[in-house]
């Protein structure tokens, strides 16, 4: 099978986003040996070495950076020039790739980009879910959504929701077990905790963004799963420290209690992350416009503090 009909620009710009050549391939849905043969092509036409191979993952040279670089800088500009000269002038048209966490994702992130797509039949969405980080600089994806801004002087970060975590309960497990009333308390109380990646998951953040304290929990029932979690909150299992955009309705209907409501936490808003560098197109900055409204129509009075 041929590969797809990419310019030299769009072609490296998949092999560096990719990673192997055996990754690319795959995306694109031919041989490696087809996509080794067309990088050979390009290095012959540029006079430079683009990249160092090897079975595992590829490297790139100096001036395959550079190329890399440029493409990521020039392709956005060059597809928003096309759609404002083209045929179609005003509709938006080409790919959007999105990364977001599984939870988040799953309730909302894909109805609402299902949304986007039904209302513009030009652009095709990929949406990619995932409990693991993702290097967001050295990715194929426009961006990414978040939980919790990350410093990051790579990257840019746009707030589509404003979020906090909260620890609550279920009125039942109160009644029984009590409410802690200091932070000190929490340490004679059953705590469901959530196993991240990239997390210490025993440790709970309480305080203002300017002074944060933290408190080591009891891990009395750990899972990697949030739903998971707050299904066990829900079920009278113990405390539990979770966003409101996910148990914010769940207080509203007073299927949970919230706890320590006194005691403040720092912000963990939804948001964008994209790189510093990368000028986002016109579809996904329309995409990104459309989440956006969308997750405060959603979520807005859930995550109202």
């Amino acid at each position: 099978m041929d590969l797809p009909d990419l310019d030299d620009l769009e072609f490296f710009d998949g092999i560096a986003t990719a990673g192997t050549l055996t990754e690319a391939a795959r995306r694109w849905g031919v041989s490696t040996s087809a996509v080794s043969k067309r990088l050979a092509s390009l290095e012959r036409r540029l006079g430079a070495q683009l990249v160092r191979r090897s079975t595992r993952r590829l490297s790139l040279t100096d001036e395959g950076d550079r190329y890399a670089a440029g493409a990521a800088r020039l392709l956005p500009l060059i597809s928003d020039l096309e759609e404002d000269v083209g045929r179609r002038r005003g509709a938006l048209r080409g790919r959007v790739a999105v990364h977001a966490t599984m939870g988040l994702g799953r309730s909302h992130v894909a109805p609402a980009l299902g949304a986007f797509a039904a209302t513009n039949p030009g652009v095709s969405v990929e949406l990619e879910l995932s409990h693991l980080p993702l290097h967001v600089a050295g990715s194929p994806f426009d961006f990414a959504i978040r939980v919790g801004h990350r410093d990051d002087s790579a990257l840019l970060c746009r707030t589509l929701l404003p979020n906090r975590r909260v620890v609550c309960a279920s009125p039942g497990y109160v009644t029984e077990h009590g409410a802690p009333r200091c932070l000190t308390d929490i340490a004679e109380h059953q705590c469901i905790v959530i196993r991240e990646i990239d997390t210490d998951h025993t440790v709970w953040r309480f305080g203002d963004d300017a002074a944060e304290t933290t408190v080591r929990v009891p891990g009395t029932m750990i899972t990697n799963d949030g739903d998971v979690a707050t299904r066990w909150c829900v079920d009278g299992h113990g405390l539990l420290m979770r966003s409101l955009w996910h148990v914010g309705p769940l207080l509203r209907d007073g299927v949970l209690v919230r706890v320590l409501h006194e005691v403040p936490t720092p912000r963990a808003d939804v948001v964008a992350m994209y790189p510093a560098g990368r000028h986002l197109s016109r579809r996904a900055a329309a995409a990104l416009d459309h989440l956006a409204d969308e997750l405060d129509r959603r979520l807005g009075d859930a995550t109202a503090d």
